[in-house]
């Protein structure tokens, strides 16, 4: 019995790791998508980026708002989305593997392509401007 609580006590320890192993903090995944770049993020372009349309119907802004510290709203479906800006969910870039997921699927939506990491630096820096 001892032998299956120190099992059940590893896995579960296990399992905490590897969670946490994605975990990261807004400003640490700004940094690495301006290393990936090798240019510095400019919070206007990513404004910009993020509330212009690319070509397609949709632009960020059409579901997270052009204020992203308040709750958005996806245009086709009507669900409900946290807000963006980490000041108001800090959650939203805590996990590297979400982050990059949601990006990649947002960014093919509103651009028709994946967005570079110059680009995803540029909006996470304006995102990290923005107050509640």
């Amino acid at each position: 019995m001892k032998l299956l609580s120190t099992i059940g006590a590893s896995a579960a320890l296990f399992g905490a790791l590897c969670t946490s192993a994605n975990a990261i903090t807004a400003t640490e995944q700004l940094a690495a998508y301006t290393a990936q770049a090798g240019a510095p993020a400019q919070a206007a372009r990513g404004q910009t980026l993020f509330t212009s349309k690319h070509g397609k119907e949709w632009s960020c802004s059409s579901c997270h708002t052009a204020t992203p510290t308040v709750e958005g709203k996806h245009a086709t479906t009507g669900k409900a989305i946290a807000p963006m800006a980490p000041a108001s969910n800090p959650e939203r870039f805590a996990d590297a593997a979400k982050a990059e997921k949601w990006f990649r699927r947002n960014c093919n939506d509103v651009m028709g392509r994946e967005c570079t990491a110059g680009e995803k630096a540029d909006v996470l820096a304006w995102l990290l401007t923005l107050k509640r």
